[in-house]
């Protein structure tokens, strides 16, 4: 609608391929910028970012309830800014959402960027129609003086990746992996996912399968048909 959209592509069965891609159109996206979409497990809320009008600062976190699925395509209802508690004067952006490990409130993983500062993450539990419950809190032992731009966390809680250009990658954007062995406890020193998944150009916005076991991202590598490609990789058991 004149600037970045949200689209959504379907595919009939879990190895068919995905049909054409079509724009999500108004409510979801405006004149202005929106991006990094996010459903909750049971795709009934879209989580993403707006830098409409009427926010908090330049671009704020949104969340629009499915009205309908039917013929004519995914109906989704008016978006909703998640207010203070996660939005501020600054901007917000890649939102990831995930219930770790079966827990009773989700959770809203998302970066800010106050004004004339560095990205850093932050996460936010919510209640089971997205509203958040109590102000979002900065993950410190996920952020360094780099960009930490985005995450995915699987599904028990255990693994998140994130992308960022922080000092021993190649030398832009790569995706990082951190673990932890419960749900409330701290999480590791990052991990660099090295090649096939990282190279020397910008390898970022990684999104995790259910099951933990498909990654999806972005990269600009040498093979795709443009800027930033969407590419798949497939993890391998571990050799016994």
């Amino acid at each position: 609608l004149g600037n970045t959209d949200i689209w959504v592509s379907h595919r009939q069965c879990a190895v068919c391929d995905w049909e054409a891609p079509v724009n999500l159109g108004a409510p979801i996206n405006s004149d202005a910028a929106e991006g990094a979409p996010t459903l909750s497990e049971d795709g009934r809320l879209l989580f993403f970012f707006s830098a409409r009008s009427g926010g908090f600062g330049s671009a704020d976190i949104y969340v629009s309830p499915r009205v309908s699925t039917g013929p004519d395509g995914d109906m989704w209802g008016d978006p909703v800014n998640l207010g203070a508690d996660v939005n501020t004067a600054g901007t917000e952006n890649g939102s990831y959402y995930v219930r770790e490990g079966g827990e009773p409130n989700a959770v809203l993983y998302f970066n800010r960027t106050p004004s004339g500062a560095n990205i850093e993450i932050y996460r936010v539990s919510l209640t089971n129609e997205g509203e958040p419950l109590g102000p979002a809190l900065i993950v410190p032992e996920l952020n360094s003086p780099a960009g930490d731009q985005k995450v995915a966390v699987r599904a028990d809680g255990h693994e998140l990746l994130l992308s960022t250009n922080r000092e021993g990658g190649f030398g832009n954007f790569d995706i990082w992996a951190f673990t932890r062995q419960g749900i409330h406890d701290p999480w590791s020193a990052p991990t660099h996912l090295d090649a096939p998944i990282n190279t020397p150009d910008i390898d970022s916005q990684p999104s995790l399968s259910r099951d933990g076991r498909t990654l999806i991202f972005t990269s600009n590598r040498p093979g795709g048909y443009g800027a930033q490609d969407l590419w798949m990789s497939t993890r391998r058991p571990s050799p016994q």
